[in-house]
C-alpha cells in the first residue's frame, strides 16, 4: 500500500493546489486590440450589439484580443477601439452598417487586410 505522506502524494497536492491558484488568477491582459462597444440598455440596443460583437470576432479572429459589452447612458452607442472612437451614434448619425464598422476596424488594427466582399463599392 502506497505511503499517503510520500513523495509522490505531496508533489500531487502542490500540482493541485498550483493548478487551483492559476485558474483563480485574472488571466493577462490582451496584447491584440479591444474592442469596446458602450450601448444604452434602456433603449434596448443589447441584442443590437451583441450582434455587431459577433460579426467583429468572426472577421477578425486572429486580430483581436477581445470585444467587450459595456452598458452606458441613455441614448449613447459608440465603438472603440482602444483608445481611438470609431463610431458614435449622435456623431455619425445612426447605427453602423456591418460592413462600414468591419472597415473601421479593419483600418485601425490590420490596415493591409482585405475584406473581401466588403471592400467591394456597391
Amino acid at each position: 500500500m502506497p505511503n499517503p505522506f510520500g513523495p509522490a502524494t505531496i508533489a500531487a497536492s502542490f500540482q493541485s493546489a498550483a493548478c487551483i491558484a492559476m485558474s483563480t488568477q485574472r488571466p493577462a491582459p490582451p496584447e491584440k486590440p479591444r474592442v469596446l462597444i458602450r450601448y444604452c440598455p434602456l433603449c434596448g440596443w443589447l441584442l443590437r450589439s451583441s450582434w455587431m460583437a459577433q460579426e467583429l470576432l468572426t472577421t477578425f479572429q486572429e486580430e483581436l484580443g477581445e470585444v467587450a459589452l459595456q452598458p452606458a447612458g441613455s441614448g449613447l452607442f459608440e465603438i472603440w477601439v482602444d483608445d481611438t472612437l470609431i463610431w458614435c451614434r449622435k456623431r455619425d448619425g445612426g447605427f453602423p452598417d456591418i460592413k462600414i464598422l468591419k472597415q473601421r476596424v479593419r483600418d485601425q488594427v490590420c490596415p493591409d487586410r482585405s475584406l473581401g466582399h466588403s471592400d467591394r463599392t456597391s
